[in-house]
């Protein structure tokens, strides 16, 4: 399964990755078509040559397109959840995600949607996405509130730091369960401030919130061979 790039992740992700109601999108300012088009450009570097490029291949992953090798014991499981409880203060503090609202394939943009989309390309500044390029050093670079969750096999990262952009997308596997990550992210999210939003669209799990000028896509699946894969964007 390949890591989806920013042309793929910008209009699933940051376009249709949070909650809302209709009525709230129709106040909501759209995306103008300058940033509609960038974000739909994709990346400066080829992400066909990223997948094959052992440089850039995954920090604790194969670099392979195919799902890695992934220790799905019991206590892998546990030791990844237990990390992953400490991090947020203790089993106590996990609070569940909010419970997801089902959004049509042709759902209207919210306008935390909109919100989300600005982040990574600021209509009165620079284009961060066609700015951003793959490494695998941009996961240890991700904000302090969205690492990667404990344990988890990066297998590509992108990013960039040029002018004002602060862009990070991160791909990994996980064997422990879709709601425990999901749990994880929700709450490293609203202790750092941001708001927490859940959707469900074509079957997929997708966290998503903003504060101030950042925001945050966390886009997650179940797969059938029994690991979790999520694609985490964070944009400043």
């Amino acid at each position: 399964m390949k890591f989806r790039p920013l042309a793929a992740l910008a209009p699933v992700v940051l376009l249709a990755a949070c909650g809302g109601n209709a009525d709230e999108a129709q106040d909501a300012d759209t995306v103008d078509p300058a940033s509609e088009q960038a974000l739909n450009d994709g990346l400066m570097s080829d992400p066909d040559l990223a997948g094959q490029n052992e440089a850039n291949a995954a920090l604790s992953g194969t670099g392979s397109q195919a799902i890695p090798e992934i220790d799905k014991s019991p206590r892998a499981v546990e030791a990844a959840r237990n990390r992953g409880a400490q991090m947020v203060g203790g089993s106590s503090n996990l609070k569940a995600a909010p419970a997801a609202k089902q959004l049509a394939a042709n759902a209207p943009d919210t306008a935390a949607m909109v919100a989300a989309a600005r982040a990574a390309v600021k209509p009165d500044g620079p284009n961060c996405a066609a700015s951003a390029e793959y490494g695998s050093a941009w996961a240890a670079k991700l904000p302090t509130a969205f690492p990667v969750y404990p344990r988890g096999n990066t297998q590509e990262a992108a990013g960039t730091d040029e002018g004002d952009c602060a862009l990070r997308i991160v791909s990994f596997y996980t064997p422990v369960a879709l709601d425990d990550v999901l749990s994880f992210y929700s709450t490293r999210a609203r202790d750092a401030g941001f708001n927490v939003e859940h959707t469900m669209k074509d079957g997929d799990n997708i966290l998503s919130g903003t504060k101030g000028q950042s925001a945050y896509v966390v886009y997650g699946r179940r797969l059938d061979q029994g690991v979790t894969q999520i694609d985490l964007v964070t944009s400043n």
